[in-house]
């Protein structure tokens, strides 16, 4: 069910024809906007991405993307074959700034999540920085811990990168 402050008319998809591009260009926009970050973090999220989608097992991975009239709003994926270990890593989890505190990003972070505990991963994790105060609440809030953080220039800039884990 919506929350009481989500915008109507969302529908919650899988992958569609032109979502790959559509992520990967909120995250360089936002990335680029608010975080100065460059072409480097674009191209990775994209290649990124172009290698997940085509191997989604269904039964391990899941790709959610929130839309309203045709326009990509938020997604998340759950990138459960990544590895052979009980483990999933979610990945690419961005609201649009028109979706931003509307209540849509916890909406897929519990499904997200709801997927997780039905497919019996015994530890979700996620890569992140320092700074995103809003995401890492939503984060907290449905289980995550802060289990490490280092300077780094894994997302083409150097900033505090961090470790979420959420154990069952």
């Amino acid at each position: 069910m919506a929350a009481a402050s989500e915008p109507q008319g969302i529908s919650i998809t899988g992958w569609a024809p032109g979502t790959l591009g559509q992520v990967v260009s909120l995250h360089g926009r936002y990335y680029a906007r608010e975080w100065g970050f460059g072409p480097y973090f674009e191209a990775k999220v994209a290649a990124g991405m172009a290698e997940f989608i085509p191997r989604m097992d269904p039964a391990r991975d899941l790709f959610l993307a929130a839309r309203r009239g045709g326009h990509l709003l938020a997604s998340i994926t759950i990138d459960g074959s990544e590895t052979s270990a009980n483990e999933a890593h979610l990945r690419w989890f961005i609201t649009s700034d028109k979706a931003r505190g509307t209540g849509i990003g916890r909406r897929l972070m519990t499904e997200a999540m709801s997927f997780c505990d039905e497919v019996g991963f015994a530890l979700v994790y996620l890569d992140t920085f320092k700074g995103l105060d809003a995401a890492r609440h939503l984060y907290e809030a449905h289980g995550f811990a802060l289990v490490s953080e280092h300077p780094d220039t894994t997302w083409g800039v150097e900033v505090t990168e961090q470790r979420f884990e959420r154990r069952r």
